[in-house]
């Protein structure tokens, strides 16, 4: 078993398959010694666990479970990519969206699940420029989405 699998398992959690993607993109995109992925949705077993927006309707509380269940979703695609998460040498950037109502304010706290989540796996390797961006509306009404740039060897 690998180091990040271990890892996961520690943790309770495990790599999901790599979500079909909804429209014409691939899961992720390796260029260089950086592996992009596409924007993942909180997919849980094929199915969305919640729909809507931050501030209307979905709990601020479930969003960091829901932005790890993105973040789980994008290392598939990473290491769908690359063979090995044990490869990663360091998470780069995470890009979080987060559908909000307009007085919502709280998308960093939601983003952190995704950033907390990359930290147990990798350490200080896990340290990233983030971006937590509200807005309107995601697809399949999606409440977070999250990408990734990993740097591998």
């Amino acid at each position: 078993m690998s180091a990040v699998a271990d890892r996961l398992t520690e943790l309770g959690l495990v790599l999901p398959p790599v979500a079909k993607p909804v429209a014409a993109y691939v899961p992720a995109v390796v260029t260089g010694n950086l592996v992009y992925t596409a924007g993942q949705l909180p997919f849980v077993d094929g199915a969305l666990p919640a729909t809507g927006k931050f501030g209307a309707g979905v709990d601020a509380a479930a969003g960091p479970a829901l932005a790890r269940s993105c973040a789980l979703n994008a290392l598939a695609a990473a290491e769908s990519a690359i063979g090995s998460l044990d490869r990663v040498t360091r998470v780069v950037k995470v890009v979080a969206f987060i559908a909000s109502a307009p007085d919502f304010t709280g998308q960093p706290a939601i983003a952190n699940g995704a950033s907390e989540l990359l930290g147990q796996l990798f350490g200080e390797a896990g340290a990233h420029a983030r971006s937590a961006v509200g807005v309107a509306v995601l697809p399949l009404d999606a409440p977070v989405e999250v990408e990734l740039i990993l740097e591998f060897a």
